[in-house]
This record gives C-alpha cells, sequence and structure tokens, in this order.
C-alpha cells in the first residue's frame, strides 16, 4: 500500500516517460504559416486571423527563424493607430529578446524542460543552418502523451518553410467569427 510520503506509480506512467523520449521531429508540426520580418504588424494579424494559428514564426530573409510571435503579442501592438502599424515591421516586435528553439532530433522531454524554463508555449524547430522546419506546442506535447496525433503531417522528413504572404488563394476567415446580420 502506498503511503504519503512514498505514493504509489502511476500505472501508466511508464508509457508517458517513452513518449517523453520520442524526438521533436516526431511530434512537431510542419505546416506553419510564417511571417518574413520586414512584413508590417497588420500582415502578421491579418496572417494570424485568415490561418487560425496561435503562434506565428519570423523568418529573416535568409530563410532563417528569428523568433516567434504568439497571437496575444501581435493583438497587443495592433492597439497602435493604424497609421503606426502600417509602417511597423514584424522584427520590431522580437526586438532584444531571443525565445529557445529546439531541433528535430532532440527528445520531447528536453523540449519540455524548455518549454518550462522560459515560460513559453510553443518552440520553433529549426533544421540545418537555423532554417525553420516545424513549430512544437505544448499541446502536441500533450497529445502526444495520450497518444493523439494533433497534426497528421508531424515527421522529422519536414522541408524548409517559406515565409507566408496573403494571397488571393488563401481561405476566407472562418464561418463562425462572423455574425450573421438578422
Amino acid at each position: 500500500m502506498a503511503s504519503a510520503t512514498h505514493p504509489q506509480a502511476h500505472p501508466r506512467a511508464g508509457a508517458n516517460m517513452a513518449v517523453m523520449a520520442w524526438t521533436v521531429g516526431e511530434v512537431m508540426r510542419t505546416e506553419v504559416a510564417a511571417v518574413a520580418a520586414d512584413e508590417t504588424v497588420l500582415m502578421a494579424w491579418e496572417l494570424l486571423e485568415r490561418t487560425g494559428a496561435a503562434y506565428l514564426p519570423v523568418l529573416l530573409p535568409d530563410g532563417r527563424c528569428s523568433g516567434l510571435l504568439d497571437r496575444c503579442e501581435v493583438a497587443v501592438a495592433c492597439s497602435a493607430p493604424a497609421v503606426v502599424l502600417s509602417a511597423q515591421d514584424v522584427g520590431t516586435l522580437l526586438s532584444g529578446r531571443r525565445r529557445p528553439v529546439v531541433r528535430p532530433e532532440e527528445s520531447l522531454r528536453r523540449a519540455a524542460v524548455a518549454m518550462t524554463d522560459n515560460n513559453c508555449e510553443a518552440l520553433p524547430v529549426l533544421g540545418s543552418a537555423g532554417r525553420l522546419v516545424g513549430l512544437l506546442t505544448a499541446s502536441d506535447i500533450v497529445a502526444a502523451l495520450v497518444r493523439y496525433p494533433a497534426s497528421a503531417s508531424g515527421n522529422a522528413e519536414a522541408t524548409a518553410i517559406g515565409p507566408s504572404t496573403l494571397t488571393p488563394g488563401l481561405r476566407p476567415r472562418r464561418d463562425d467569427r462572423v455574425n450573421p446580420v438578422p
């Protein structure tokens, strides 16, 4: 019988420990909307709205990842007047701070520790030369723990993701956000 000082281990604890040994590449999302560092804050907000993404990697002209913005950061930045927003580029939102990054071959345990230590819920996954190959979120880790894939496209063979731009082919906003006029 387990005592108060030595609780009995949960029967599935071993399975969860095994999942934490999986690689980031096995769990990460590879279909990620990204924005160029020289795009405007308004473009970043539009991209977040159109894709429904919660996080937006910021890419330099050479394709390297310079950071990660979350929806809240962009929303706060969008409280400025439109004339200011049209002149402010996304790169300015990243100045003075660095978020941790992970590589596809690193363990989920290491990624979870990095998230916890840095109080963040998402990490850019970088391949060779610092190029973005995916995104790992706390939700992806939780999904792995319950052995339910959050993204069907998660794999370690991801190709580099280029900056996304708003094009006429981008799917429209989701209908659930629009209130019909009676």
